[in-house]
This record gives C-alpha cells, sequence and structure tokens, in this order.
C-alpha cells in the first residue's frame, strides 16, 4: 500500500512490476499512467507543479484509503510527480488490485477522479505566451458526483 511523491520520473515498468509482485490472490490489477498533455496549441513548454510537502502525502493517503474501505482491494499505489515537466512526460500513476477485476477498475477510477479534484496540487502551465495557472474543471467536479 503505497503513496510517493516524486520530483525525479520514476520507472512506470519497474513501478507495475513491483505492485504486481506483491499481490496476492489477485485476479486483477488495474493501471492508470497520466502523462503531461500538450496545449491544444501545441505551446506547452512545461508544466511546473507545486505543493505543501506533507499536507499533500496525507491527502494522497487519505483518498488512497477511502478507496481502500471502499473495495475488497489487495493493495492500491498513488505515485504523482511534482516540479516542471515537459508534455509527454509521466506525470502520475495508479494501481489497484483485487480478486475481482470490476472492483480493481472502479477503485482506479475512484482514485483519478479524486487525484484530479482533490489533492492539493498547483499546476502552472508555461507556454511562450505567459504563465497561467490551471483552474479546476466543471467536468471533473462532475466525475465526483457518482462516488457519493
Amino acid at each position: 500500500m503505497t503513496v510517493k511523491l516524486l520530483s525525479a520520473p520514476f520507472d512506470l515498468a519497474a513501478e507495475t512490476d513491483a505492485f504486481a509482485a506483491a499481490q496476492t490472490g489477485a485476479g486483477g490489477i488495474v493501471t492508470f499512467t497520466g502523462v503531461v498533455r500538450d496545449a491544444e496549441t501545441g505551446t506547452l513548454e512545461r508544466m511546473e507543479i507545486e505543493h505543501y510537502p506533507g499536507m499533500t502525502e496525507r491527502a494522497l493517503q487519505d483518498i488512497r484509503d477511502a478507496a481502500l474501505a471502499r473495495w475488497p482491494l489487495s493493495g492500491a499505489m498513488i505515485i504523482h510527480r511534482f516540479g516542471t515537466l515537459r508534455p509527454g512526460e509521466t506525470i502520475m500513476m495508479v494501481a489497484t488490485a483485487s480478486r475481482h477485476r470490476a472492483d480493481a477498475f472502479a477503485a482506479a477510477e475512484f482514485l483519478m477522479d479524486y487525484l484530479k479534484s482533490r489533492a492539493p496540487f498547483w499546476k502552472k502551465e508555461v507556454t511562450g505566451q505567459g504563465a497561467a495557472w490551471v483552474d479546476a474543471r466543471d467536468v471533473d467536479e462532475a466525475a465526483l458526483e457518482r462516488w457519493q
């Protein structure tokens, strides 16, 4: 059961393999990897992600613990990066494991929805035209309603 905040890139295959190796009795393992997407105009130079150490780890742990309480999981993992990231770089990963795939898929979606809307990260997009903080999106907030 892991939560990691990293400033450096991580090895997606190694993290997935280690997570899978730790699961016993799981019939399904679901992973999701998020990458920094370029701006629609193709002008994103970088994304700067800030957080408050301690507070962010606790918030991610709470989100992971909520998934563990809601579904019969044998494991759940969250990895999220901070600092300066470029388009195409891996920004985060979640992994869930359960005896049944439906629980693993649902828990992974739950983690993603809550990470997108409730994890205390501040993101700034930097383009050739300047920098702007990323605002919360209504669609991300609406996604949480299915988990109420």
